[in-house]
């Protein structure tokens, strides 16, 4: 594979910060957006639905990524989009003071979200095409440390500072404070890639738009016929069943009053669980998933590692029904889960690349493995707010514990396909 590594672009000048700027639009819409809206009177079930499904660009990115190889470089789409993103956090920033403020902001989310799946697109482009397989290996610890550290730094740093803001300036200004800080990072990171990013490849690869929907074509043709894909796509999907449901209420059922049957967290408390607490336990949890799944392999790991995702979850259940005080009982819990989910999660990527990826369009199938995750996320996860409205949270995370069953089900009836074994990396994504 080739390499344009120079003393000028050596990796670690740009792989960290690269995934760094992947990792901020989305957990800003993932998770971030729904206590924006929570703390500004919006319903939970309009939140998670709404939230939910501007998200579906990650999930259909994979249909247009072939058009990205008609045009300039990657770099070029990598610098591009990370300074509309800045733009775009920028504006929706302003929208917040308006009448209307939900959907004008859900409509830049919207923007965001497809100008963030692009980016993933031509940044993971530019790492494949950048990087030697040794480079690759080297690096990817670095890749998925990124990534992490942006999740941590949006759901704990930026959290807090909403949080602290909310008391000194109101919520509106303290939100508009924050998605403006979002803009400030892309723009800057956008300035920095301009110098240090390798272009990651000109665009050689597809010279017309026939030729880009026959590639297409052809990746999807392949990726259907692989053996035991259906299941493969049954797992892929029920693996984070439960986890789709509960990942847009914990936030929401933190922040909520005591008498409602949240914990009655204010902003800068939830920061400090996800960012002090949590975030900690989930890359130990992931690194240790790394040299487990090395030492006994992935098909005598996979169901022990389905375990460790979705038992976890019995934390949440735990605080919704004993309502603890504590933010050390509250931290432990979320330690619990997080540590869990680092570690459990590590199973789901493995099986990925391991099982779907290989092949003649290894870096697409991929993708469309993300993909198709993504979307096996989106659909529990924009319903949940009217279970959780119908059931009440203590019912609603009991109800959770049941929604793992589908996972334990189809990872142990999975069937593995032979493909040239990989060495998994220590850690994850």
């Amino acid at each position: 594979m080739a390499s344009d590594v120079t003393p000028h672009v050596y990796p670690a000048r740009w792989v960290p910060t690269l995934y760094f700027a992947e990792g901020l639009p989305f957990v800003a819409i993932a998770m971030v957006s729904a206590l924006m809206y929570k703390n500004m009177g919006i319903a939970d079930a309009q939140i998670t639905f709404w939230t939910s499904l501007v998200m579906l660009p990650w999930t259909l990115k994979p249909l247009w990524g072939p058009a990205l190889e008609m045009f300039k470089t990657k770099k070029h789409f990598v610098v591009g989009t990370e300074f509309i993103g800045g733009v775009a956090f920028g504006l929706l920033a302003l929208t917040l003071p308006l009448d209307g403020f939900f959907k004008y902001s859900l409509a830049l989310f919207a923007i965001i979200a497809f100008n963030g799946a692009t980016h993933d697109i031509a940044a993971d482009g530019v790492y494949i095409n950048v990087l030697s397989p040794k480079l690759q290996a080297q690096f990817v610890g670095w890749q998925g440390a990124a990534y992490n550290i942006a999740k941590v730094f949006t759901q704990g740093a930026l959290v807090f500072l909403a949080g602290q803001l909310e008391t000194s300036i109101g919520i509106t200004r303290a939100w508009m404070t924050i998605m403006g800080v979002y803009g400030a990072i892309l723009v800057a990171l956008s300035i920095y890639h301009a110098k240090f990013l390798p272009s990651g490849g000109a665009a050689t690869h597809v010279m017309t738009l026939g030729e880009g929907f026959g590639t297409l074509w052809d990746v999807i043709r392949t990726f259907f016929q692989k053996k035991y894909i259906l299941w493969g796509i049954l797992f892929i999907i029920l693996y984070r069943f439960a986890e789709g449901q509960a990942i847009k209420i914990v936030p929401l059922f933190f922040r909520a009053a005591r008498d409602h049957g949240g914990l009655g967290l204010t902003t800068s408390e939830i920061g400090i669980v996800y960012g002090t607490f949590g975030a900690a336990a989930f890359v130990i949890g992931s690194l240790l998933a790394g040299y487990f799944i090395a030492g006994r392999g992935l098909r005598n790991s996979l169901f022990l590692l389905c375990c460790f995702f979705n038992i976890p979850f019995v934390a949440y259940a735990f605080l919704a029904i004993t309502q603890p005080t504590s933010l050390a009982v509250i931290g432990t819990a979320v330690v619990f889960e997080y540590f869990g989910y680092g570690f459990g999660f590590t199973g789901l990527t493995l099986f990925m690349m391991q099982q779907i990826a290989p092949g003649k369009y290894k870096m697409a199938h991929y993708a469309f493995a993300t993909g198709i995750m993504s979307l096996g996320m989106l659909v529990p996860s924009a319903l949940s707010g009217l279970i959780s409205d119908w059931l009440g949270y203590r019912d609603f995370f009991i109800w959770v514990m049941f929604a793992t069953i589908p996972s334990f089900i189809m990872t142990w009836l999975v069937p593995f396909r032979e493909t040239e074994p990989e060495t998994p990396p220590p850690g994850g994504a």
